[in-house]
């Protein structure tokens, strides 16, 4: 195991039961890498946070291999790991970005009623909209050249700014030339606060979505979805296209810019997304 790296942790009940028809709850920990995995099977009736501190403390042998967070995707398995994580003194990260542990999911072979069963799969609540008193005053899609992000806002005096090294462009083997796309809102006298509530939100990324209006919407925190934007009007619906296509050859990557205004001095807020399962 690598020292100190973070766990990635799922706890959940499978469409499987055991030998007196009782469901199974399985836990699965990895490490970001892949490097090595943990795998126990529970009965329903003994789910409780201190089987799960039991199954911890198994895979921590040594202090080399204590965790030093736990990162969690499904809501229904947040509480039970902070309780279990909590008296062990480790502190846990409710985030979407656990490829390992769902690249090993999706490899698991499971089955409901003899058809397949999705162990990603999360129902998403419909889109609520923005809160009103943050609209901003006007918005539209942009885009940046590949090279030009890092040096356009990194060490920038950008109240809140988040340009995780992961999701640079260079890191994600993108083209120094290829236009990354973004949604640019300036939000004049709130443009600090909206900002501000943006990253409380925990955004993830934004996406397109055609409807009656169309609507352009931003995934957040693990299951939030909020309504940034609808339009009707045909030229946007074709700007909305061309961002969705632009993110195809981004590797999902876009960004999120809220400002005062569109005159370039000053900006509120500056956020690298990706679109992740």
């Amino acid at each position: 195991m690598s020292k100190l790296m973070p766990w990635q942790v799922d706890f959940y009940r499978r469409p499987l039961k055991d030998s007196t028809g009782q469901t199974l709850w399985e836990l699965l920990i990895c490490d970001t890498k892949n490097n090595w995995r943990y795998e126990a099977f529970c009965p329903q009736s003994e789910v409780n946070s201190n089987w799960l501190v039991g199954e911890f403390q198994k895979v921590i042998t040594s202090p080399e291999n204590r965790p030093k967070k736990i990162q969690v995707f499904r809501p229904q398995a947040l509480n039970l790991i902070e309780t279990a994580a909590q008296k062990l003194g480790i502190s846990v990260e409710a985030t979407r970005r656990t490829e390992s542990l769902k690249t090993w999911l999706k490899a698991r072979k499971y089955s409901q009623s003899g058809e397949p069963f999705d162990p990603i799969a999360l129902e998403k609540p419909p889109p609520v909209p923005l809160p009103e008193k943050l609209w901003g005053e006007k918005w539209r899609f942009a885009t940046l050249v590949a090279s030009d992000i890092v040096d356009s806002f990194a060490g920038q005096p950008i109240p809140i700014l988040e340009m995780p090294d992961f999701l640079l462009p260079i890191n994600l083997g993108i083209a120094s030339t290829l236009p990354v796309p973004g949604v640019v809102i300036d939000g004049g006298k709130q443009s600090l606060k909206l900002a501000r509530w943006i990253q409380e939100t925990r955004p993830v990324s934004l996406n397109y979505i055609p409807g009656e209006p169309d609507g352009l919407i931003l995934e957040a925190g693990l299951l939030d979805r909020w309504v940034v934007a609808t339009f009707a009007d045909e030229e946007v619906t074709v700007a909305a296209q061309i961002f969705n296509q632009r993110k195809q050859k981004t590797k999902g990557l876009h960004f999120l810019l809220v400002q005062p205004d569109d005159s370039g001095i000053t900006y509120s807020g500056f956020w690298l997304l990706q679109n992740i399962e």
